[in-house]
């Protein structure tokens, strides 16, 4: 039988490996690019799947005074569409990595979500 102080180091050498497996899940999140789209494609905008913004893309159609709020509506449009699939790819890199780890689908890690 494991005495209390070999148990304390394997939960402990347990909660580094966890840490070490989110901080590179979250660094690889932050290089998977996705992109959002709206308006039929005129505005789009490329995120990293952490949400971090790379770029946004406006079809010079839409660079007219008069469509001012219309293009602020689709940017904010492509914004959430990126969102979106940044928040899937997210959780499924996390399914992946909790089921690597051996833990139940949904276990929320703390400072994971």
């Amino acid at each position: 039988m494991q005495s209390m102080e070999e148990m304390i180091k394997a939960a402990q050498k347990a909660a580094e490996t966890i840490q070490t497996q989110m901080n590179e899940m979250q660094a690889k999140l932050d290089s998977i690019e996705v992109e959002g789209k709206s308006g039929g494609g005129v505005v789009s905008v490329r995120c990293t799947a952490k949400g971090r913004m790379l770029g946004v893309s406006i079809d010079d159609s839409l660079m007219q005074l008069s469509e001012k709020q219309m293009l602020e509506d689709l940017i904010t449009a492509a914004f959430n569409d990126a969102r979106d699939k940044a928040d899937r790819v997210s959780g499924e890199e996390m399914k992946a990595i909790q089921g690597g780890m051996g833990l139940p689908p949904g276990f929320n890690l703390p400072g994971m979500g």
